[in-house]
């Protein structure tokens, strides 16, 4: 991509990218090729030994990196012999399984999968279906397979065909073997063909950063009932449709609290630091002096909403702790007994196990690798009796987690009664932290010593490392794809539609052996059609809409795949170009889209307009030419949109003013036919600084740049009143 989006890193992800070319960068590593073996290995398990990079060029992955990925995977491929050994005993796992791990078919299809079994003995096989029933008509195919001889026994394999009419949703296959009493299973699951996103009426809605929209009387965070406020009155006031909001994921709370929420301990659970705490049942029981304490805590908090410079998260989630922990010691009532059990009965072992993560961190930091060793495994019988001895701690963060959810149910029932088509659209993160709550509970399905990241690009020529372990795919499909499906369903089930970041790693990740390195690594495949199909499923059940970013470097076959599917593209306006590098024309946009003018890894597009993203960039020593250069290419980029508003008619004689020129690009994106248009919520206040510069950690401050315009702070409250806002709003239907 040209000019000035060679610093962009991709969008979305906290990444830790090499700022500089070393020394001898664009000569010809010496690598040593995999072996025959080795690449018949690999292919075996999904892992590259070979790819075409960002400038065309075909690239071997060295056999050590591949041995590397593969040992992830649980396969010793360390020498020619156990490489060897090791495709032999990959080749005949499948014969010592009488069933497949998983099977996954779309509605409508009528697949043969394999039963392995003694030769010559005979199978029944049949469905449990989801609802309690049972289908028995699943015939044997007539198709002859070799027998092979496994552990000194001869295994034949006998071919069942799936009918095409079968419920969508998860079932059990089962299979028994002659008169032999035990019976084999595995998970079915029966997905839709496709989500209707063709049927969704055109709408626009915010984009926003929700920590950073804060009202007066938010604890120094915007917050849930923050949302709510805002969603109402956007639907009420200006006809917005939907609300897009970052992840909302749990981050650590213990010790400092991260930052990004692309980087959060749980994508599954929610951070409690977005609780409204006067909108806790509870919070009317509190007895006098608990309620005085937790009014001045509030008082305390909310003096920093007039700080716009940077959030402070760490000052407000002990103010917000202090006061759960006052509301967590009120007696319930019977009713909310039942409620909260009902919750905890939902969300089973996957909240004790979270919950049990918190209250150890609470005493031993958020670090589990950094934990004594007896508790670093959550099956350990160590972590069986702290959950014992440690009751009352891990019930009080189930108990948060109680009281998100009915938080977060409130703020989508209050944006659909406002007349919002969709409500809250939430944002699911890459991965998660490798020390957080998700990677200690579900280390099983991980990649142990792998972080996922992004080889070598135009952006970042030395490539990235997101510090995130990946899903192991042969783990999940072991467990029936059950964290991902219990993942998806947590995440939507109170909101209008969901966007996927980085949608592209449901079809293959770049797995980093070498943190140092991040172009020490290759793609690792996944089973694209079991991931999407059961997001489809999930996202059709919670009758949302699926957003996929699918930005960068993406196999020409994946958009077509995502559209037939019915999950919706990602175009963001500075990004979209034709052949020749010009600004493409709206008429040939994607209708099937949710379509912006920028994103929250770039400036406001005030700022944007002005360079500040490049005199940032310079300021921290990210560029890799000179500035003078880099800003004659921003220039030039920025003519060619000035250009092609103006031969749209869209900007008139506006050129030098900043403001209507903003107006002029949203009306250009609302030209184009994608279904949602997404506004940015500092576009309409006219902020310039940007939420998060990729590259850098702690020398911006990321995360933590609260709302504001150009007379500086910005609350709710001000928003009804805001003219440049009005305006910009009133740009989309001029």
């Amino acid at each position: 991509m040209p000019g000035r989006l060679r610093a962009v890193t991709r969008l979305g992800c906290a990444a830790r990218a090499v700022r500089w070319p070393g020394p001898g960068y664009g000569r010809l590593a010496r690598v040593t090729a995999p072996t025959p073996a080795l690449v018949e290995l690999a292919v075996a398990h999904g892992v590259a030994t070979e790819y075409w990079d960002w400038r065309g060029k075909h690239v071997l992955v060295s056999s050590e990196v591949v041995s590397a990925v593969l040992a992830a995977l649980g396969v010793d491929a360390s020498s020619p012999e156990r490489a060897a050994d090791a495709l032999a005993e990959h080749q005949l796992a499948r014969w010592r399984r009488t069933l497949p791990a998983t099977v996954v078919m779309r509605e409508g299809w009528t697949p043969w999968f394999a039963v392995h079994l003694p030769h010559g003995s005979a199978a029944e096989v049949w469905v449990d279906l989801e609802d309690g029933g049972q289908r028995r008509d699943i015939p044997q195919q007539d198709h002859w397979v070799e027998p092979e001889w496994v552990d000194g026994v001869q295994i034949g394999e006998a071919t069942f065909q799936l009918p095409g009419d079968l419920p969508l949703g998860y079932h059990r296959l089962c299979a028994r073997i002659g008169s032999n009493p035990e019976i084999s299973v595995s998970t079915l699951i029966v997905t839709p063909q496709r989500l209707e996103p063709q049927k969704l009426h055109r709408t626009w809605g915010w984009v926003l950063q929700l920590y950073s929209v804060r009202s007066r009387r938010s604890w120094g965070i915007g917050d849930l009932h923050d949302l709510a406020d805002l969603a109402a009155w956007s639907a009420n006031d200006l006809g917005a449709g939907f609300m897009l909001v970052n992840p909302l994921h749990a981050a650590e709370t213990a010790g400092r609290m991260e930052p990004s929420p692309y980087l959060p301990a749980s994508r599954r659970f929610a951070n409690p630091l977005y609780l409204r705490i006067e909108d806790i049942d509870e919070y009317g029981d509190l007895a006098p002096a608990e309620r005085d304490r937790v009014r001045a805590l509030g008082l305390q908090t909310r003096v920093l909403n007039e700080d716009a410079t940077a959030l402070d998260r760490d000052t407000v989630w002990a103010a917000k702790r202090e006061a759960l922990q006052l509301l967590f010691g009120v007696r319930p009532s019977i009713g909310r007994i039942a409620e909260y059990g009902a919750y905890c009965d939902r969300e089973g072992q996957g909240l004790i196990d979270f919950a049990t993560w918190a209250a150890i961190s609470d005493l031993h930091g958020p670090e589990w690798s950094k934990w004594p060793e007896e508790l670093q495994d959550p099956a350990a019988p160590d972590v069986v009796a702290f959950r014992n001895e440690n009751a009352d701690a891990v019930e009080f963060h189930c108990w948060l987690q109680w009281q998100l959810d009915e938080q977060l149910a409130r703020t989508q029932a209050r944006a659909k009664s406002a007349g919002m088509s969709l409500g809250i659209v939430h944002d699911l993160a890459v991965g998660v932290h490798p020390d957080g709550a998700d990677a200690w509970a579900l280390q099983r399905v991980l990649a142990a010593g792998i972080h996922v990241g992004a080889p070598p690009d135009a952006f970042n020529q030395q490539g990235q490392d997101w510090s995130q372990p990946p899903w192991r795919p042969d783990a999940l499909a072991a467990t029936g794809y059950a964290p991902w499906r219990d993942l998806v369903r947590a995440v939507i089930r109170h909101g209008g539609g969901l966007r996927i970041d980085h949608i592209l790693g449901l079809f293959r990740l770049w797995w980093v052996t070498s943190p140092e390195r991040p172009t020490e690594g290759t793609y690792v495949r996944y089973d694209h059609e079991a991931l999407i199909g059961i997001l489809v499923l999930e996202a059709s059940r919670a009758g949302v809409v699926v957003v996929g970013e699918d930005l960068g470097t993406v196999e020409p076959w994946v958009r077509d795949y995502l559209t037939e599917r019915g999950v919706l593209g990602t175009s963001v306006l500075w990004f979209e170009r034709d052949a020749d590098g010009n600004p493409l024309p709206p008429e040939r946009w994607r209708e099937l889209c949710l379509a912006t003018v920028t994103t929250h890894d770039l400036p406001p597009t005030a700022g944007y307009l002005a360079g500040d993203h490049v005199e940032l960039r310079d300021r921290l020593g990210l560029l890799t030419r000179p500035v003078a250069e880099e800003l004659a290419v921003d220039e030039a980029e920025r003519d060619s949109w000035l250009t092609a508003l103006r031969e749209r008619h869209l900007l008139g004689n506006a050129d030098g003013d900043v403001e209507r020129i903003v107006e002029a690009l949203h009306r250009y994106v609302a030209h184009t036919p994608a279904k949602l248009v997404g506004v940015a919520l500092t576009d309409a206040v006219g902020e310039r600084r940007t939420q998060n510069q990729p590259g850098t950690t702690d020398e911006y401050p990321n995360w933590r740049i609260p709302l504001g315009g150009p007379d500086g702070g910005v609350l709710i409250e001000d928003l009804p009143n805001n003219q440049r806002l009005r305006r910009l709003i009133g740009s989309l239907s001029s």
